[in-house]
């Protein structure tokens, strides 16, 4: 189980909260009753959704405990449920179930996608967006720098935390039988950020979890300054002395039939 740091994801919520805001965007609902945010985090992204539709009943699903004191303290009215997204069931009352930037850290996220919108009445929603940024230099630096030091062996299964994406279309044909529509995208963001340090930091919040965690802190240290130096390298300044983090995601939009 990967131990999440609020404080640490949202260092960088507007950027991250792109993503939340275009996967909302895509919603075809105009006013649901029951609105689930799976993977809340935070409560960035339910925060949208309680924006969006003030009049429907909001709540939250995580599995992290600091995600879900930071989510509580952020909208007290809310419930927040401590739940794994992998294994829990809707009630089929839902007519929205918004997974951003979760499902990816689930194990054969694709077939939980089909039980989730096998589960809901006709003319729900399931919306997803992931991360799908295994191939950039961000995360093909983590899994360098982590065959190459004295932390190899306690790191050995630190890249099975995630899996490639599959290809859209296994989206397509898996969702296609429930779907009265499928709707799947991808946008590439390309965001500014303050130097090597700034992209270290943003991967600490997420993709660079499962790495530091079976490291002690002199350990940690040492790894994230080998890292460091290999992100100084990926990503050069530009013209302001800013650089540019490529970071690619896909969305799916399914409405039950």
């Amino acid at each position: 189980m990967i131990t999440w740091s609020a404080s640490q994801y949202v260092r960088f919520e507007d950027e991250r909260g792109r993503a939340a805001a275009e996967l909302l965007a895509r919603v075809p609902l105009v006013a649901p009753r029951l609105v689930v945010d799976l993977g809340c985090g935070p409560g960035n992204s339910t925060e949208l959704l309680v924006g969006r539709w003030p009049s429907a009943e909001v709540a939250g699903l995580d599995a992290s405990p600091d995600m879900l004191a930071a989510a509580r303290k952020r909208l007290p009215g809310l419930a927040f449920l401590a739940e794994d997204v992998g294994v829990w069931m809707p009630s089929g009352a839902e007519d929205l179930l918004f997974a951003n930037a979760v499902l990816h850290w689930v194990p054969n996220h694709l077939g939980v996608m089909v039980r989730l919108l096998a589960a809901l009445r006709p003319g729900a929603v399931l919306a997803v967006q992931m991360p799908d940024n295994l191939a950039e230099p961000s995360h093909r630096a983590m899994v360098e720098t982590a065959a190459d030091g004295p932390w190899r062996d306690l790191l050995r299964d630190a890249a099975a935390a995630r899996q490639l994406l599959p290809p859209p279309e296994a989206y397509y044909d898996a969702l296609a039988p429930l779907s009265a529509m499928v709707d799947i995208w991808h946008t590439v963001y390309n965001i500014p950020l303050d130097g090597a340090e700034a992209v270290v930091a943003w991967m600490e919040g997420a993709g660079l979890r499962p790495f530091l965690e079976p490291l002690d802190a002199a350990a940690r240290a040492d790894y994230l300054t080998a890292y460091t130096r290999r992100v100084a390298t990926a990503y050069p300044p530009r013209s302001d002395g800013k650089v540019l983090l490529r970071f690619p995601r896909l969305f799916v939009v399914a409405v039950r039939c």
